[in-house]
C-alpha cells in the first residue's frame, strides 16, 4: 500500500507557493506541533473522486491514512513534515473531519469537529482543499467528534 499524500499548515504543502490547488476532497486532522495544532490532510482532487449516492468521496478513510502514517515512527513523519505526534496516538485522539463535493446542489460539505469550525481553521481547510471560488458549507457530524 502507498503512503497517503499530506498537506500541512507548514511550508511542506503540496501545492506550489502562490498556486490555488484543485478543489478536492479528503480528511483532515488538526495534530499538535511544536506548541500549536496544525492542520493535516489526505486530499484527492474531484476527477479521481470515487462516487458516493449522490456525492464524490475522497477513497480513503481516517483509520487506514492515520495507520499508513504511523507505521513510518516519529523520524519519518517528520521528515515528511507530519507531526511526529501521530506515531503515539489513536486517529480519533485529535479533532478531525471529512470534504465531500455533493453533486447536487454543486456544493462541497465540509464536516469537522465543532473545535475545528472556528473562522481561522475553516479558511485555512478551504485553501488547503482549493475551495476559494468553490460554494460549500461547514456542518458537524457524529462521526468527527474527538474522544479526549
Amino acid at each position: 500500500m502507498s503512503t497517503p499524500g499530506t498537506d500541512t499548515t507548514t511550508p511542506c504543502s503540496n501545492s506550489p507557493p502562490g498556486k490555488q490547488p484543485a478543489p478536492s476532497v479528503g480528511i483532515f486532522w488538526a495534530v499538535p506541533d511544536c506548541g500549536r495544532m496544525v492542520l493535516v490532510t489526505d486530499h484527492t482532487t474531484l476527477a479521481e473522486a470515487e462516487p458516493y449516492g449522490d456525492c464524490l468521496t475522497h477513497p480513503r478513510g481516517h483509520h487506514e491514512v492515520w495507520e499508513a502514517w504511523r507505521r513510518l515512527g516519529a523520524t519519518t513523519l517528520r521528515r515528511r513534515g507530519l507531526p511526529p505526534a501521530i506515531a503515539g496516538h489513536e486517529y480519533e485522539a485529535f479533532p478531525r473531519g471529512r470534504v465531500v463535493y455533493m453533486r447536487t446542489p454543486a456544493l462541497f460539505t465540509l464536516y469537522a469537529d465543532r473545535r475545528l469550525q472556528r473562522l481561522e481553521t475553516v479558511s485555512e481547510l478551504v485553501r488547503l482543499f482549493g475551495l476559494t471560488r468553490q460554494d460549500h458549507a461547514v456542518r458537524s457530524d457524529a462521526h468527527y467528534r474527538t474522544l479526549a
